[in-house]
C-alpha cells in the first residue's frame, strides 16, 4: 500500500513538472516566431520609407497620432521589441508593446481581409501568453533575479566593511 502511493505522488509530483517544461519550449517558440513576424514587417517599412509615411498618410487610420509620429513609433516598435523578445529580456513589456502595436495595427485599418485579421487575433493571444506567463526558463528575464541576489549579496558585504 505505501508503494502504492508513493508512486502516485511520484506521477503526480512529475505531471505537475511537465506543464512547465513545455511552457519553457512554447514560450520560446513564441517569442521568436513573433519576432520574426514583427521584425519583418518593421523592416519593410525602414526599407522604404517614403512608402511607409504614404501609407501612414493615406491608408493607415491611426486614432490620436499624426501620421508622421505614428510611422516611426509603429516602426519602432517592430524593430525594438523583437530584439527584446528573442533574448527574453523584459518579456513583458516587449509583448506590452507589441501587442499595442498589433491592436493599433488591426484598429487602423478600414477594411482588413478576414485571413489577415485572423493572424492578428493568433499574435494577440502569444503576446497575451508572454504578458501573463512571462518569457520561460530559455529567457534573460530568468537570470535577474539571479544577478540581483548576487549583487546585493556583494553589496551587502561591502556595506559591513569587508572587502572582496
Amino acid at each position: 500500500m505505501k508503494k502504492s502511493i508513493q508512486r502516485v505522488i511520484s506521477t503526480s509530483v512529475w505531471l505537475n513538472r511537465q506543464p512547465q517544461r513545455l511552457h519553457a519550449i512554447a514560450a520560446i517558440v513564441a517569442r521568436c516566431y513573433l519576432a520574426q513576424v514583427f521584425l519583418k514587417a518593421g523592416l519593410t517599412k525602414l526599407e522604404d520609407w517614403d512608402t511607409t509615411l504614404f501609407l501612414f498618410e493615406e491608408e493607415y487610420q491611426v486614432p490620436l497620432l499624426a501620421p508622421d509620429l505614428a510611422a516611426y513609433l509603429g516602426t519602432f516598435g517592430e524593430v525594438f521589441f523583437p530584439v527584446l523578445l528573442v533574448f527574453g529580456f523584459a518579456t513583458r513589456f516587449s509583448a506590452l508593446g507589441l501587442f499595442v502595436v498589433n491592436l493599433v495595427a488591426v484598429i487602423s485599418l478600414e477594411q482588413i481581409a478576414p485571413a489577415a485579421l485572423y493572424l492578428h487575433v493568433i499574435w494577440g493571444v502569444l503576446l497575451a501568453q508572454l504578458l501573463i506567463y512571462g518569457g520561460g526558463f530559455f529567457s534573460v528575464d530568468r537570470l535577474i533575479p539571479v544577478i540581483q541576489a548576487k549583487l546585493s549579496n556583494t553589496n551587502t558585504f561591502h556595506r559591513v566593511g569587508y572587502r572582496s
